[in-house]
């Protein structure tokens, strides 16, 4: 069941890049559309909360960690893509099921048999081949720093999401709590940027406002939380990594995206990556 559970997770957090990629052609404020995001996810955690009368117990309280990251590798991220290479920022950001399953090792000594550490490799490479891009080198590391930052971070949001299941926390205090943290995180990083650059429409485009923008998060939201309750509720049963290692596929659904709608080609590379994730899959299944 956590299989499912964390493909799932896959699919929403893919349809949240598409929306997050149509989003940025649009031009809107990046911190605003995102306190938006996380509104939904905590106006939607507490109603949660409220019908199902779960305990908000002190574990919940790891929600707190968890928004905290969340905004620490989503900014790191969006600064390593504003001053580095985007495919070296996008290779980093494949990375956190590597932070997770040393640190779930680290933490609970969880550990994978020969087939799991197999399938976790394979996907892992697959997504790499995937996100990989021959314009890369050496001499172009810009930005390096930051996309470690993310992928850290990214991966400790992960870890944290695991350990709230591990203490007994139920999900929808526990997800309040990480919305409300990133809403008031990304809030302040909006009042702070009005008040160093005021918001302006940019050149020859239809001017968002900050009413429109904030609106248009809060749907992008939807796809948020649905990720963020199928994550945890894969969590409960499923080994840490290996629910991490599956999440990060949501790259391949992006994918798709740009080919269908956008018209991009794939190349050789991509569709070798993507056929290499999907053996990784059914080894998970069999193993």
């Amino acid at each position: 069941m956590w299989l499912i559970l964390s493909l799932l997770a896959a699919v929403s957090f893919g349809l949240r890049g598409i929306l997050y990629h149509a989003a940025s052609r649009h031009g809107l404020n990046r911190s605003l559309m995102l306190c938006g995001v996380f509104t939904t996810g905590a106006v939607l955690s507490l109603i949660g909360a409220l019908v199902y009368a779960q305990h908000w117990s002190p574990a919940a309280l790891c929600g707190m960690m968890m928004g905290v990251f969340s905004y620490a590798a989503n900014a790191s991220m969006f600064k390593g893509f504003a001053v580095g290479k985007p495919s070296l920022i996008a290779i980093l950001t494949a990375l956190p099921p590597v932070v997770v399953v040393i640190l779930a090792y680290l933490l609970w000594g969880e550990t994978l048999n020969l087939g799991q550490l197999a399938s976790f490799v394979i996907i892992l490479g697959g997504i790499l081949l995937v996100r990989y891009s021959n314009d890369l080198s050496l001499s172009n590391l810009q930005g390096a720093g930051w996309g470690l930052l993310a992928t850290l971070f990214f991966g400790m949001n992960d870890v944290t999401g695991k350990l709230s299941t591990v203490l007994g926390a139920d999900m929808f205090p526990t997800l309040f709590w990480m919305f409300i943290t990133g809403t008031a995180c990304f809030g302040f990083s909006w009042l702070y940027e009005q008040r160093r650059q005021p918001l302006a429409a940019a050149p020859g485009k239809v001017r968002w406002t900050p009413r429109r923008t904030f609106l248009a998060g809060l749907v992008v939201g939807l796809t948020n939380i649905s990720g963020m309750v199928f994550i945890l509720s894969a969590f409960e049963t499923g080994i840490t990594s290996l629910v991490s290692a599956v999440i990060a596929l949501n790259v391949l659904i992006i994918l798709l995206y740009t080919r269908l709608y956008l018209r991009d080609r794939f190349t050789p590379l991509e569709l070798t990556g993507m056929a290499t994730a999907f053996v990784g899959i059914v080894l998970l299944r069999v193993f």
